[in-house]
C-alpha cells in the first residue's frame, strides 16, 4: 500500500480515477505551462516589451492587456482545481488539509493579481513615458500584494510537501520541495526584479505541475472519489 492513502465514494476501478478528480488535476497540471506559453507569445508579438525591464505582469497593461489578465485568472482557477484534486486523492498524513488549502490561497492570489493589473511604466506599453509610474494606483498595489500572497502560499505548500516527503522517506522529492520553497522565499532584488520573478514563477508553477502529475499517478493506482 502506498504511503499516500486515498478515499473513495463511488469506488471506481484502479486505473480509472474519477472523471472529476482527473479533470481537476489536469487543470492544475496545465496551469503553469499555460501561463508561460501565453507570456512567451505576448512577449514575441507586443512591441516594446523587455523582460530585463518589464515584469511579466506588465503584459496586463495596454490594448491587449486583457489577455494576460485572463491568463492570470485561468492559472489561478487551475491551482484551485489542483487544491480540490489534492483533497480528493490524499486523505492521510501531515499537511493533508493544510497543503491543498495553501495551494488554493495561491490560486486565489493569482486570480486577484489578474483582476487588478499593474500600471504602465518604463516605456511599456508603447507611448508610456520612461521610468516608473508617477503615481502607483490602488489596483497596482492590490496586484503586488496578491502576487506576494500567491507565491508565499505556494512556498508554504512546498514546505509542507517537504515534510511529507521526509516522513515518507522520499529523499529526491524532499530535495525538490526544499529547493522550490527556498526559491519562492528569496527576497526580490530590485535590480533584477522582473527576471527574478519570472524565474520564481517557473519554480512555483513547475512545482504545481509536478504535484498534479504525481497525484494523477496516485489516483490511477488507487481508486478515488
Amino acid at each position: 500500500m502506498t504511503t499516500d492513502q486515498t478515499v473513495s465514494a463511488a469506488r471506481p476501478r484502479a486505473g480509472h480515477p474519477h472523471p472529476v478528480t482527473r479533470a481537476l488535476l489536469i487543470g492544475g497540471a496545465v496551469a503553469g505551462p499555460l501561463f508561460y506559453l501565453s507570456a512567451l507569445v505576448q512577449m514575441a508579438v507586443r512591441d516594446g516589451f523587455d523582460l530585463r525591464v518589464h515584469p511579466l505582469s506588465q503584459l496586463a497593461t495596454g490594448e491587449w492587456g486583457r489577455i494576460q489578465m485572463l491568463t492570470f485568472v485561468l492559472v489561478g482557477l487551475g491551482l484551485i482545481g489542483l487544491s480540490a484534486g489534492h483533497r480528493r486523492v490524499i486523505s492521510t498524513g501531515i499537511g493533508r488539509g493544510a497543503l491543498p488549502l495553501f495551494i488554493a490561497i495561491g490560486g486565489t492570489g493569482f486570480i486577484a493579481a489578474g483582476l487588478f493589473p499593474q500600471d504602465p511604466s518604463h516605456g511599456f506599453p508603447l507611448g508610456t513615458p520612461d521610468g516608473p509610474a508617477a503615481v502607483t494606483t490602488w489596483h497596482a498595489s492590490v496586484h503586488i500584494i496578491a502576487a506576494i500572497i500567491g507565491f508565499s502560499a505556494l512556498a508554504i505548500a512546498a514546505a509542507l510537501a517537504l515534510v511529507r516527503a521526509i516522513r515518507q522517506h522520499r529523499p529526491l522529492a524532499a530535495a525538490g520541495n526544499a529547493v522550490v520553497a527556498l526559491v519562492l522565499l528569496v527576497p526580490v532584488d530590485p535590480d533584477i526584479a522582473s527576471i527574478q520573478v519570472a524565474v520564481t514563477g517557473l519554480f512555483a508553477f513547475g512545482w504545481c505541475t509536478a504535484t498534479a502529475v504525481r497525484l494523477l499517478r496516485l489516483a490511477t493506482a488507487i481508486p478515488t472519489r
